[in-house]
């Protein structure tokens, strides 16, 4: 479950917009012309609607199975009904055991996952392609035969009230977006009602109506199967068929919600003060058509215009020019019936709610008052058409797609027809959606600030409107409870077939005389194109005391060139249909464009004067330093992410490794100019740098294009890379105390190991055991077995020089205690006993199916290639890899364990409430440190 904006997919013979204004780059005369998705489409006799998407260009296959039902569907009383029925489609079923299905898709180097919608709930999975008859098979038998019994419903209800307290309670802004966006939007649907549901409605939930739910909704029907990947269709029908046919369409029809929501005609204002919220909010919502509506288009080329990069009015005039917020940004979130259109900010530091309200609107009345330029509408137009190229590079990008136009759209071509109006709408259409829905007296706002400013005054309470209508869950006569058939009855899981090999992309190399590395992929099945240039500018090499230099110099790349300001680039760029963006990480920087690929020439000639020559005006650099500022005061007020922060330190002690990477409250002030000018001189030079370029460019082109772009460049010296042998800090159990918060964030770090140590592929292997996938030993023991996260996991982050290691969750904070040592459990019996061959071999198919996946996308090879130019590894590392992984044995694997993962070097930090459990965590932990979180000093080894 998470809010996302709305996207619009691919459509047939779509030519770049041509954009006319006074910065913008000529696009070349080469058209792109996209098919739409070639699909197939069939009813089974009891109503399932099957689509076949055919990719044989992939070794994987997508299965999904879509369902009608959806959060407004959520029985009275009983809000997060259907998204905890999400996570109990998970457990048994008549010929399954509980997380058998994720053996069947993790296990094997895929992976699956559900989401629950407003409008659906989606099950969805990805595995080699050799295995699409075992994963049919299985979602037939769930759709059939789901078996609940007492003990799995009590514990997934668990699993789910920490998922809440997750999203919700513990993280900044939970209820603004999860909780109150909703309920201020709707006063008669049940849309109002928040999809995550809450702690008592959960509780009000019992076994009965789960079976109820499951027989009402759950059915061949209410549902659509979309396969897509590398199949024979033949045989696909054949399975289809054999496992989905048989299923009975019951005989009687489907409860839908026929509610309609009145049109808001009279504006409402709320405000709430809220714990844990480090800087004011406002959010305005606005009454949205259905998907379907022919308004759509127009609103969503709108939207693109206030929020699509850093070139939209909500960036370029709110964050950038006035200051005024630290975040800026939309929902544009259509449904099956009336959607809502949610613009918020998040205030700088020193701002108010009010100014930033009125920021706001004024950018809704110019939207409302005056046609937006060609320019405008030709940059949002081109942008959707290159986020519509990026969600189709996978066979799951393109089942979502399709199955997203059958449910919300309630039609297979919606996405195509929509986009295919996206480049009808004009001027005139933006200006005259504007008027129609986003009037002032159509809004609804929300003014969210931090208890600290009530000082005495009392919120508004925000909560479902007692005028939605919301039916009971009417029992069926004919519910069936299922059970598990005895080991001796099951069916028996299909085997798998033949193997379908990946196919591995080839890097080419060459050099400039300056020394720069040119490395190209050709990638030509879709016409879209990755450049990123890499520079060992890490954060590892940051001045002491100065934390934060690396990332602020990279984010001041695309803020201004000798030729170019902060708005030129993002404007050039984004007319062009694409993104720019920098940043670093510990052991390099990089700065990266995505466009299509009949715009690479401009696009690369702008990303080599952000990366040769940057000018790191003050102002750019004053306006940076504030923005990220602001970003630490959220992070320092999550409890998840603060553990995190605090174990860097702990490990790495004064080392730069255990700095904040983004900075700190006190080192960021700092940080000067010459700073960042000496950081970018000592590492941005093309002797110690490289251009990655992926895509549908030949490689003889894109190396004359580098040459064109990047052969003046003149080299320099370079100071290296960070001392990995310095000493490190000794263990030490920290407590941040949170008071209010809600999760404690617990994190057990120990040092790691390098990218080129010799047991590397051996170390991953062990910590994909230990914390990697949901079928991981942290996930089950702390999950699966006993509910008391929503998930956990571990990571064995090796960089140039020795990386750290963290294993980590969150939970309730009366639960830290005990998933602290269940953690150092698991990660102490790696070391003692060898892992079963069984076990070894599904986690190395966890990392080999991951690397797999990720090299099939654009974007997904050109990051992999500069992570490897950034760890100083070889380029064939792209055909290596899973070599390498399959090769490791249980010894290797043991003897990694004991050396990487071994609790007995590692500190322990919890950041939470204390008082709720640090006299048990003490009885374990005699010499644990207690810090207040307000007295927390990052900048110390110490941390005070």
């Amino acid at each position: 479950m998470r809010l996302t904006r709305t996207a619009l997919y691919l459509s047939a013979a779509l030519l770049p917009f041509a954009a006319h204004a006074q910065d913008t780059v000529p696009a070349p005369a080469k058209e792109i012309k996209v098919a739409p998705l070639a699909y197939t489409e069939r009813t089974l006799p009891n109503g399932l609607k099957v689509y076949a998407i055919r990719d044989t260009s992939t070794a994987n296959v997508s299965v999904q199975v879509w369902y009608d039902v959806g959060s407004k569907d959520d029985p009275a009383g009983k809000s997060g009904f259907a998204h905890m029925f999400e996570h109990l489609m998970f457990k048994g079923t008549k010929n399954l055991v509980d997380e058998q299905m994720d053996r069947l898709t993790e296990d094997v180097g895929g992976y699956n996952n559900a989401s629950t919608n407003s409008d659906y709930t989606n099950y969805f999975e990805v595995v080699p392609a050799n295995h699409l008859e075992r994963l049919l098979f299985a979602e037939a038998d769930r759709m059939a035969s789901l078996v609940v019994s007492e003990k799995v419903f009590a514990s997934e209800r668990d699993v789910v009230k920490e998922e809440l307290r997750n999203r919700v309670l513990a993280s900044p802004y939970g209820k603004l977006f999860y909780i109150y966006f909703p309920n201020i939007s709707y006063s008669t649907h049940p849309y109002a009602r928040p999809g995550i549901g809450s702690i008592e409605d959960l509780d009000a939930a019992t076994i009965g109506d789960i079976r109820a739910f499951h027989a009402t909704y759950y059915r061949p029907d209410n549902a659509v199967l979309v396969v897509a990947g590398n199949f024979d269709p033949a045989q696909l029908d054949k399975w289809v068929d054999k496992y989905f046919a048989g299923i009975a369409r019951p005989n009687r029809p489907i409860p839908r919600v026929t509610v309609a929501e009145p049109p808001r005609t009279t504006a409402t204002r709320q405000t709430v003060y809220e714990a844990n919220t480090p800087l004011p909010a406002v959010l305005l919502s606005y009454q949205l058509p259905p998907d379907n509506d022919p308004d759509t288009p127009a609103l969503a080329v709108l939207d693109g215009i206030l929020s699509g990069g850093e070139n939209s009015r909500l960036y370029r005039n709110l964050v950038y020019r006035d200051q005024l917020a630290a975040q800026a940004d939309t929902f544009l979130d259509t449904r099956q019936s009336t959607g809502s259109y949610a613009m918020y900010a998040i205030l700088a530091g020193g701002k108010s709610a009010e100014d930033g309200e009125k920021a706001m609107r004024r950018e809704i009345a110019d939207l409302r008052d005056k046609p937006v330029s060609e320019a405008e509408l030709a940059e949002a137009k081109n942008e959707i058409l290159t986020a519509s190229l990026k969600s189709r590079e996978t066979a799951e990008g393109k089942a979502s797609t399709l199955a997203n136009s059958i449910i919300v759209g309630g039609n297979p071509k919606a996405a195509d027809q929509q986009l295919a109006a996206v480049a009808r709408v004009t001027a005139a259409d933006v200006q005259r959606v504007a008027r129609k829905y986003l009037g002032d007296n159509q809004s609804a706002a929300l003014i969210y600030l931090p208890d600290a400013m009530a000082k005495g005054a009392k919120g508004d309470t925000i909560a479902v409107a007692s005028t939605v209508k919301v039916a009971p869950l009417v029992v069926p006569s004919d519910v069936v409870i299922h059970t598990q058939a005895p080991e001796g009855q099951r069916v028996a899981v299909p085997n798998p077939g033949a193997p379908v090999s990946p196919v591995i992309p080839k890097a080419i190399e060459t050099r400039l005389a300056n020394g720069l590395r040119v490395i190209v992929v050709e990638k030509r099945d879709l016409p879209i194109v990755t450049a990123t240039v890499v520079a060992p500018a890490g954060g590892g090499s940051d001045p002491n005391g100065k934390a934060g230099t690396a990332a602020l110099a990279a984010d001041l790349l695309t803020k201004g060139t000798a030729t170019r300001s902060a708005e030129q680039i993002a404007q050039q760029v984004e007319s062009l249909g694409g993104s720019i963006g920098a940043g670093a990480d510990w052991d390099a920087a990089f700065a990266t464009v995505t466009v299509k690929a009949d715009q690479i020439d401009p696009a690369l000639a702008i990303l080599a004067d952000v990366a040769r020559n940057p000018v790191f005006a003050q102002a750019e650099i004053d306006r940076a330093r504030k923005q990220a500022l602001d970003g630490v005061a959220v992070q320092l007020k999550d409890p998840g992410a603060l553990s995190g922060i605090v174990a860097s330190r702990t490990v790495f002690g004064e080392q730069a490794y255990g700095n904040m990477l983004s900075g700190t409250v006190t080192s960021l002030p700092k940080i000067t100019r010459d700073d960042i000018t000496s950081a970018y001189r000592n590492a941005w030079i093309p002797s110690q740098a490289a251009l990655v370029v992926v895509g549908d460019i030949a490689q003889k082109d894109a190396t004359a294009l580098a040459q064109k772009l990047f052969g003046d460049w003149k080299t320099g010296v370079h100071d290296g890379v960070p001392d990995g042998d310095s000493a490190r800090a000794a263990p030490r159990v920290v407590v941040v105390d949170m008071p209010g918060a809600g999760q404690a964030g617990v994190v057990i770090a120990r040092p790691g190991i390098a990218r080129a140590d010799k047991d590397f592929y051996a170390a991953q292997v062990a910590n994909a055991t230990l914390g990697v996938g949901f079928t991981s030993r942290l996930n089950r023991e702390i999950r699966i077995k006993r509910g008391l996260a929503y998930g956990a996991g571990s990571s064995v982050d090796a960089r140039r020089a020795p990386g750290i290691v963290t294993a980590s969750t969150q939970t309730k904070n009366p639960s830290a205690p005990e998933v602290v040592s269940l953690i150092a459990a698991e990660m102490k019996k790696l070391g003692e006993t060898p892992v079963p061959a069984a076990e070894l071999d599904s986690r190395k198919a966890v990392l080999v199916g991951s690397f797999g996946r990720r090299i099939e996308r654009t974007d997904g090879i050109a990051g992999a290639l500069a992570d490897y130019v950034a760890e100083g590894v070889p380029l064939d590392t792209l055909s290596t890899y899973i070599p390498s992984i399959q090769g490791v044995d249980p010894a290797r694997v043991q003897a990694a364990a004991k050396k990487v993962l071994d609790p007995a070097r590692a500190s322990i930090i919890v950041v939470g409430d204390a008082k709720l459990f640090v006299g048990e965590l003490r009885k374990a932990h005699p010499n644990l440190e207690v810090i207040p979180a307000t007295s927390l000093n990052l900048d110390s080894a110490m941390l005070k």
